[in-house]
């Protein structure tokens, strides 16, 4: 969520389950084009927005409905900063309290507080700004003003509600003031650092996720010609504070700094000129580009493991995994690691890149892991998941029959994403299919492990991770393990009937061969009996799977027999997170009967015509070696 200078407020969908991120995932939502968002705790489709004049609305997407909830709804066009009551900036601060769901406050000069939705609000604090009547005056001049009531001063910039410690809140103003209260608004202290500029801009404030009187400052002051960095900490609710600049290029003036919540001292900060990453709380810091263009940083959050960045180009970056930072601090060097994956949530999605579109979180599980040094040819490096004992997939650099292929791993961090899925039913040579999937089943949500291996040795100890349940799915988490169950139960009987498939199709070619060396005349009754076997064979192959098909518009002529039937009902069961239908297991048991049956006629041809077949062949000592008969 985010609002757009001189286009509109938007809110993007961070990840779908197709290629590409594009228009089909953004849509306008509420306040205007400047302002904060702030999204109802309880329900992310109920949002309020703000914009200047002190403009702020209350959108319901589920229900297409936008309410007006102006703290003051007293339209200031024409008038300068000293003719209102309130006087809001034009990107005012918007937010819910993180110890209520119901109270939501904004700012002006004074913090506000409603908990009825904006049905009525109350004021929780003197002014809380320098109120310079120096600097209230009309916008614009000398000749023409420009009074749209967005260029008004002396206003509350930044505010937060301490989600350690209820009641304690943190204001900062756009005129360089810093105030605490710790009793819920009642009463207030200015707590400003010495040597801030006195005009500065409290740009943003992030309470420190680690200490309870702690608050890390972002400022600015380039409007005064300045365009030094300027941070500051205070463990003390703001009785003291800590400059923490060093390593931020001096004329790299700061708009945000962000402490990711799950690694004590690890911040991040937004500068006018790029992002900056400091590993000790601040005392040093380094650029954090990567690709990341260089543009101003306007705005930062950490969400389950991502940072999500705001730029000045009308931009949302996401950097994943943040974990792998996590572990970067705990554990170095690095030789041979498998770090251990975030927990994955069960939906689809591809990776792409486009330069018209957004790209996409990958679907599945994401795997890193670190290689010191290059692999020698010969080396066998493999990644394999596990259900408790039990292996599900195994990757390789070079496959086993049944192992999935693995690129040759490289010098440095490396990521391979798993799909969640169980190993393919097989297939045969020429095999067609229309609408049936042979797909392994996705693995249910639960807990899973990973490991790494290097010439058949376990290496360092397995990662465990989570699959998580698809928040949008219907179906609960007992729904699921039987969607598993079912799927993975046709998936066994496909590849039991395509491996009797590719069996009978080698024991037919095999009798073939044999029988152009017999002599008509005296192996007559091999012959007769070879072919016998081979259209028992192809009967049984033939109700199996449609032999005639040599193109897929051939199934417009000739009709799918009951491997393909059985794939269908895997493909329409594998369309949603949910259990399948009571139809779907009366087609599956029919089909899995019919087929079965199958199965076990070919049974006893291998294990009895067969064996009886080379007895045969043997008591008569047919040649194998020789010329074809004439």
């Amino acid at each position: 969520y985010g609002a757009q200078q001189d286009n509109s407020t938007v809110r993007i969908r961070s990840r779908v389950d197709r290629g590409f991120i594009d228009e089909d995932d953004w849509e306008s939502t509420a306040g205007g084009e400047s302002a904060h968002i702030a999204i109802d705790p309880e329900n992310n489709d109920i949002v309020y927005g703000g914009s200047y004049g002190g403009f702020l609305t209350r959108q319901n997407h589920q229900k297409n409905s936008n309410r007006s909830i102006n703290v003051w709804p007293d339209n200031p066009i024409g008038y300068g900063a000293e003719g209102m009551k309130y006087r809001f900036q034009w990107n005012f601060p918007v937010f819910f309290s993180p110890h209520d769901p119901q109270k939501l406050y904004t700012a002006s000069n004074h913090l506000h507080v409603s908990k009825n939705g904006g049905e009525s609000w109350e004021v929780i604090s003197p002014d809380l700004t320098r109120n310079d009547s120096t600097k209230l005056g009309p916008s614009g001049g000398p000749i023409t003003k420009d009074n749209t009531g967005v260029e008004y001063y002396c206003t509350i910039f930044a505010a937060v509600e301490s989600p350690l410690e209820k009641d304690l809140l943190w204001t900062g103003s756009d005129d360089g003031l810093i105030h605490r209260s710790t009793d819920g608004g009642a009463g207030w202290v200015n707590v400003t650092p010495q040597g801030l500029p006195e005009w500065s801009m409290i740009n943003s404030i992030e309470v420190d996720p680690f200490n309870k009187g702690g608050l890390f400052v972002a400022a600015t002051s380039y409007k005064l010609a300045d365009y030094q960095p300027y941070l500051y900490h205070t463990k003390d609710y703001g009785k003291t504070w800590d400059k923490i600049v060093n390593g931020i290029d001096p004329t790299h003036f700061t708009r945000v700094i962000r402490a990711d919540p799950e690694k004590e001292g690890l911040l991040y900060c937004g500068t006018e000129s790029g992002l900056y990453i400091s590993f000790d709380n601040g005392l040093n810091w380094e650029t954090f580009q990567e690709n990341l263009p260089i543009v101003p940083i306007t705005d930062m959050a950490i969400k389950e493991r991502s940072l999500i960045v705001a730029t000045q180009g009308r931009s949302f970056w996401v950097l994943d995994d943040l974990q792998l930072i996590h572990e970067y601090l705990e554990k170095t060097p690095w030789h041979l690691e498998l770090f251990k994956p975030a927990d994955s949530y069960q939906m689809g999605g591809n990776s792409k890149t486009s330069p018209t579109a957004g790209t996409n979180h990958s679907g599945g599980v994401r795997i890193h892991y670190y290689l010191e040094k290059e692999l020698e040819e010969s080396d066998t490096f493999a990644l394999r998941f596990y259900k408790g004992e039990e292996l599900i997939r195994s990757f390789s650099n070079h496959p086993k029959k049944d192992e999935g292929t693995l690129e040759d791993p490289k010098i440095g961090t490396n990521l391979f994403v798993w799909d969640m899925r169980y190993p393919k039913a097989d297939k045969f040579d020429g095999m067609l299919m229309w609408w049936g999937t042979l797909n392994g089943p996705q693995a249910p949500p639960g807990e899973y492990q990973a490991s790494i291996y290097m010439n058949g040795k376990a290496y360092g100890l397995g990662q465990k991770f989570k699959i998580l349940m698809d928040p949008r799915s219907e179906g609960s988490a007992e729904d699921l393990q039987m969607k598993f169950e079912f799927l993975l139960d046709i998936r066994n009987t496909l590849d039991a009937t395509h491996e009797a498939i590719t069996n009978m199709r080698l024991i037919k070619s095999q009798i073939a061969e044999l029988q152009k060396l017999m002599d008509p005349n005296k192996q007559k009754d091999l012959i007769s009996k070879g072919d016998e076997i081979i259209q028992s064979l192809s009967d049984i192959e033939g109700k199996l799977y449609q032999t005639k098909l040599k193109s897929n518009q051939d199934m417009l002529n000739f009709p799918i027999m009951l491997n393909n039937k059985l794939a269908h009902v895997a493909s329409l069961a594998s369309m949603s997170n949910d259990r399948p239908t009571e139809q779907m297991k009366l087609v599956r048991d029919e089909l899995t009967t019919q087929i079965n049956e199958l199965l076990a006629k070919w049974s006893t041809i291998q294990n009895s015509e067969i064996p009886a077949y080379n007895e045969q062949i043997r008591t008569q000592q047919v040649d194998i070696i020789g010329l074809p008969n004439k």
